[in-house]
């Protein structure tokens, strides 16, 4: 199993591996850092970039080093920020040059190799081995990457052997596929070659930006070190996850569904923006687990998920929830003083008076929920809504549907034919009540949880349900009222992430009436498409940025986003340069890779369409692609 527990939170003890001034792992803070953006040769900018991250409660900081001079100017800037007072650990990021780790292994207190790039070169070539010449290829990559830990070794330096999902080697391709048991394998090659010559100050990653994948993966490694009895801190992170709502949401899905289960002793939050924005975000979600050990265990349950692979729970469909149905999302407005058709603007529904008609956007939630109001006027034909049940029973208006305490909805004789929903906490799982839905073809539980480990409290109930044959749809329901908006969107993506992740869910209710409702409704969209679950709009891989960055990466994501934003399921890699190039972008369907100063390749998936295209050209050349291969929509066609 990838934890020690999954009904109480028990972070998973690490070993302490000393980074300059800092512990990571061990009984450590679980630390925040991120990465500059500017030239690694401008040592002046890098150096004020650095100490804003630090100002803003970033503790490690990252630097690229993509050849020798950048390496050896790692010294420089860090004489710099000691001579302004600043202590924070530098860490050199390495990919194809294994004599820049070298130099900087001397330097500085950390350096990060990708296992995918450090001894090979990707061609995207799918090669056959044997045995002999798979041993052979290892023998190679361990006369490589010696002299790196020997010299890490030597002079105190931490090293974090970080793999990505989408820079995996042919030679890993080949055999294990692009898959989350290539990327621990591709990492565990790499450490093997480090305990053998009794290195330790190791940290581990698994990044990747499908945070399928990247939960996948990091619990696979999990599992793999408790069988060989490893206990290496782990670095989290969902790379290339975005900017604005979407990276936040992204970011919290994927490292909230391992900080739920005690999993990571470091996090980075890869948003593009400039990197002093990702620490608040990267604290807020850290600071939910400060007190998580105090919380008391929820009811055990045989766990019968498997965690390495999705596979949604199966039940039966009853109207558009349940079954092959993706998940639904119902808007909460029970809080309104009135419901009126403007009423239903936050929730994507927007009706015009001249016309008499209801215009849908993209993120039209599918129910809402009034509560104790009546209706008093004509709804969309697409759109169900959600009474009380004393309520509903007293105006039985089309498309109403009743919300019933499971004691209730038990004891009535009169109920809706179609669809009822009828609230369930863990408590309320046990034979003798179920027992009595299992016949029922018209009824959607609305689980809920007022436990501290709410998520975990959640994951019991489903366990619960399945060991008791009931196939009964479930919407999960959160409430998080007297929160700020950030903290919001972060918290409801780590409960409601882990859960959609491992399959659990057919809708998601988020309840939050000091926020916004259109804020509250695109959350609830964004985590079902941050979880793969349910595509609504386009999604952008955009890398963070750094030092080997071609071009404005926030500028240009924010230009392609402003003409490509109404191409639902269009998957847009916008990459800053080769290393974050085809590999990187992992399964975009387009991609946007900076191959030189002011210069612009194309890709179809990873395939160079375009190469060295103007950066001025670039944008219109990218939908011009989009266009050629039949994905493009016109904006005003989208929005019919």
């Amino acid at each position: 199993m990838y934890t020690l527990d999954l009904f109480q939170y028990k972070r998973f003890p690490t070993r302490n591996v000393k980074v300059g001034n800092i512990g990571i792992g061990g009984e450590n803070p679980i630390r925040v850092q991120s990465m500059t953006t500017k030239d690694t040769m401008d040592t002046e900018g890098t150096v004020a970039e650095s100490i804003r991250m630090i100002d803003a409660g970033c503790e490690l900081v990252r630097i690229t080093a993509p050849s020798k001079n950048e390496a050896e100017n790692l010294a420089v800037i860090k004489q710099a920020l000691v001579d302004k007072g600043y202590n924070t650990p530098l860490v050199a990021d390495i990919h194809f040059t294994p004599n820049a780790a070298e130099i900087a292994a001397k330097l500085i207190e950390k350096v990060r190799v990708n296992p995918g790039n450090y001894a090979d070169k990707k061609k995207f070539e799918e090669i056959e081995y044997t045995d002999d010449t798979y041993q052979a290829e290892l023998k190679r990559i361990e006369e490589r990457f010696t002299p790196l830990v020997l010299l890490c070794k030597e002079y105190g330096t931490a090293m974090r052997i970080g793999t990505n999902h989408g820079s995996l080697s042919d030679r890993i391709l080949s055999r294990y596929g692009d898959t989350p048991e290539g990327m621990v394998e591709s990492a565990m090659e790499f450490l093997r070659i480090c305990q053998k010559n009794n290195f330790h100050e190791i940290v581990i990653s698994m990044k990747a930006s499908n945070t399928l994948v990247m939960v996948q993966a990091y619990r696979l490694l999990m599992d793999t070190m408790m069988k060989e009895n490893m206990n290496y801190p782990l670095h989290l992170g969902v790379t290339e996850a975005g900017d604005g709502e979407d990276g936040r949401i992204k970011s919290a899905v994927g490292i909230g569904a391992l900080l739920e289960d005690g999993i990571g002793d470091t996090i980075r939050v890869s948003l593009t923006e400039a990197p002093e924005f990702e620490i608040p975000v990267a604290k807020t979600l850290v600071d939910r687990y400060v007190s998580r050990e105090k919380a008391p265990r929820t009811k055990e349950r045989a766990y019968t998920l498997n965690p390495y692979q999705y596979q949604r729970r199966q039940s039966h469909a009853v109207s558009n929830i349940g079954g092959k149905h993706v998940p639904v999302v119902v808007m909460d407005l029970s809080d309104k003083k009135e419901i009126q058709p403007a009423t239903f603007f936050s929730a994507g529904y927007a009706y015009s008076v001249p016309m008499d008609k209801w215009n849908l956007s993209d993120l039209a939630c599918d129910y809402i929920y009034i509560g104790q109001h009546t209706l008093g006027f004509e709804i969309p034909g697409t759109l169900g809504v959600i009474q009380d049940a004393q309520i509903w029973r007293s105006q039985m208006h089309e498309r109403c549907y009743p919300l019933w305490d499971m004691e209730q909805f038990m004891s009535q004789e009169k109920v809706h034919d179609a669809l009822n929903f009828v609230k369930l906490d863990n408590s309320k799982i046990d034979e003798t009540s179920l027992d009595f839905f299992k016949n029922t073809t018209n009824v959607v539980f609305v689980l809920s949880s007022d436990h501290s480990l709410r998520m975990m409290d959640m994951r019991s109930a489903y366990l619960g349900l399945i060991a008791q044959n009931i196939s009964q749809p479930v919407i999960n329901f959160s409430s998080y009222n007297n929160t700020d908006e950030d903290t919001f969107m972060l918290d409801s993506a780590a409960d409601n992430g882990v859960l959609l992740i491992d399959g659990l869910g057919d809708g998601l209710w988020l309840q939050a009436h000091n926020i916004a409702n259109q804020r509250v409704n695109s959350t609830s969209f964004g985590i079902l498409q941050a979880t793969r679950t349910r595509i609504s709009k386009t999604e952008y891989i955009s890398c963070p940025s750094c030092g080997r960055t071609l071009f404005d990466l926030q500028e240009t994501t924010a230009k392609i986003r402003s003409r490509t934003s109404h191409l639902k399921g269009v998957k847009i890699g916008i990459m800053g340069c080769i290393v974050n190039g085809p590999g990187e972008m992992a399964d975009a369907d387009y991609g946007y890779v900076g191959t030189g100063p002011g210069k612009i390749t194309l890709y179809k998936e990873k395939t160079v369409v375009k190469k060295n295209v103007p950066e001025e050209n670039a944008v219109e050349e990218l939908i011009g692609l989009i266009r050629e291969y039949g994905d493009w929509v016109d904006p005003q066609h989208a929005e019919g």
